[in-house]
């Protein structure tokens, strides 16, 4: 028996079996079963999301033997001659390859006659877009007033380039490219009918491969099972797209991280190893850097099933967002050179180093003017980094006694190398008792949005590692008072702008310019220095 492709063994026959497009499809079905029906739909959208597709599903529905509704049968001769492309009543036309104005004419020259056996005469015109100015015109005139036997379905994928005449005169879909989920979860009921092995992670390459067309989808698919021999397996995927293993972006993540170039340049041959696509190594970075942000903004948005989820937060903690966004930029930057560039791995490993050689030395923070050094500094010439200051000695009290009231958390606060989100957290708390090696704080219940319980074990492990000993970190959510680092930092601020305004105010030199002048000083316009 001669083999079918998947897509279009697959191609869906009736709306129910469309995946995705459900904005579309309710209002297809509701014109359908209430009987308002136009004369011309346009359908709009990227390749391989479904315009012809919708197009011939809603002529089976027109044409149906049973009568006109959202679900045709599929068992009467119109249905299954549409559906085996001999029906003489479906005109399909590529207006790619009929372009002049006489294949128009030629077309529509039938239009006026009453369909063969089917209750509608219709036009599909794939490409629409792709018509002559002429043909456009000769098109106007049937579209403005059809006869009632004829229906006209339009397919483009640029819509831009119809006139504004037509697309007046057609009720217009736009076809959204599909999510990587939707796609997922297709291949996986496709690939469970069809009893061939798989492993999820092999879906999720094809569906980030994909960009949203579910035909492409199914076509590498098709590709993957022949290159694995008759199963799907994340190693062959990535072997045949020239992907790379996501265990390996995140190498490179981390070595820029550590301000490592030596390491970024051998995770780089390692990948190089594999004949990959640098293009594509470059846009997994993109996709980590991505979810080290929302980790780092909002936590709780990172699916559980995301690939590497632990690493994924283990770099986001350990780094700062100012630096996730530089990297960002000189990723998304970096893609263009890529593609000009005459060697794709010598433009890859610049944008790296790039990332290293241009990386702040120290953040500031414009809302209170304190500068927090990164975790390591050492200079682009390799001299050594300062060295870390002694860890803190954190007082051991017996559970039965008293806690003192600790007035040391703020200074201990700026020197523990806290980052990330981590940071921000610990930034709002207060340090209300130490019991031993037990550190427990309130965090403050005003800025307690994007806390999750797993940024206390980030607090445990970033003390632990400073202390050099194991600590336990309790946080909880209620009031505080003055003693967090935000209310230090803020009180440091104000004593440096009073002082700061002090110091003018006593200058003996600006008060005899201010008076020769007649001048003033201009009120928040004083900075005290960094």
């Amino acid at each position: 028996m001669t083999y079918q492709v998947l897509a279009r063994k697959w191609r869906p026959g009736s709306f129910r079996e469309m995946v995705g497009q459900q904005h579309v499809l309710r209002a297809l079905i509701n014109a359908l079963d209430h009987d308002r029906l136009h004369h011309a739909y346009l359908f709009t959208g990227t390749r391989g999301v479904g315009k012809t597709t919708v197009a011939r599903i809603l002529a089976r529905c027109l044409n149906c033997e049973t009568g006109v509704s959202s679900e045709p049968c599929g068992q009467c001769d119109t249905c299954r001659e549409i559906a085996e492309n001999r029906s003489v009543d479906l005109i399909e036309v590529d207006a790619a390859s009929r372009t002049k104005v006489e294949d128009t004419r030629e077309l529509l020259d039938n239009v006026q006659y009453a369909p063969t056996r089917s209750r509608y005469k219709i036009y599909l015109i794939d490409e629409v877009h792709m018509l002559s100015g002429h043909s456009f015109n000769a098109l106007l005139k049937t579209l403005e007033e059809p006869p009632p036997h004829a229906k006209f379905l339009l397919a483009t994928t640029d819509p831009q380039k119809l006139p504004a005449t037509v697309l007046s005169r057609c009720l217009q879909f736009n076809l959204k490219n599909m999510v990587p989920d939707q796609i997922v979860e297709h291949l996986e009921h496709i690939l469970t009918q069809e009893s061939i092995g798989f492993d999820r992670e092999a879906l999720g390459l094809l569906a980030r491969a994909a960009a949203g067309s579910m035909r492409d989808a199914l076509s590498l698919t098709d590709q993957a099972i022949g290159y694995g021999s008759g199963s799907l397996q994340s190693s062959d995927v990535q072997a045949m797209l020239g992907t790379v293993d996501r265990g390996r972006v995140l190498d490179l993540v981390a070595a820029v991280l550590d301000d490592n170039p030596e390491q970024i340049l051998a995770v780089v041959a390692r990948i190089a190893e594999h004949a990959p696509d640098y293009t594509a190594t470059l846009d997994e970075m993109v996709s980590v850097l991505h979810q080290m942000t929302i980790a780092q903004m909002v936590p709780g948005a990172i699916a559980d099933d995301w690939q590497d989820q632990a690493r994924v937060l283990e770099l986001a903690q350990r780094s700062h967002l100012d630096d996730i966004q530089l990297f960002y930029q000189f990723a998304v930057n970096g893609r263009r050179d890529l593609m000009q560039a005459h060697d794709p791995r010598i433009a890859l490993e610049m944008t790296l180093l790039r990332m290293v050689a241009f990386r702040p030395a120290a953040i500031i923070d414009t809302d209170n003017g304190q500068s927090h050094q990164r975790p390591k500094d050492a200079s682009p010439q390799g001299e050594p980094s300062p060295k870390k200051p002694e860890p803190p000695v954190l007082p051991v009290v017996a559970a039965d006694e008293d806690l003192p009231s600790p007035q040391s958390w703020p200074a201990l606060f700026e020197n523990v190398g806290l980052v990330g989100i981590t940071q921000t957290i610990a930034l709002h708390c207060e340090l209300v008792a130490v019991e031993g090696r037990r550190l427990r704080f309130v965090l403050d219940e005003n800025n307690a949005t994007l806390y999750q319980p797993r940024q206390a074990k980030a607090l445990e492990l970033a003390f632990s590692q400073w202390a050099e000993a194991p600590v336990e970190v309790e946080v909880t959510v209620g009031k505080v008072g003055d003693a967090t680092p935000y209310h230090y930092r803020q009180a440091q601020m104000a004593a440096r702008q009073s002082a700061a305004e002090q110091a003018l105010a006593d200058d003996p030199i600006l008060a005899q310019l201010l008076a020769e002048f007649d001048g003033r000083l201009i009120d928040g316009s004083i900075r005290p220095p960094q």
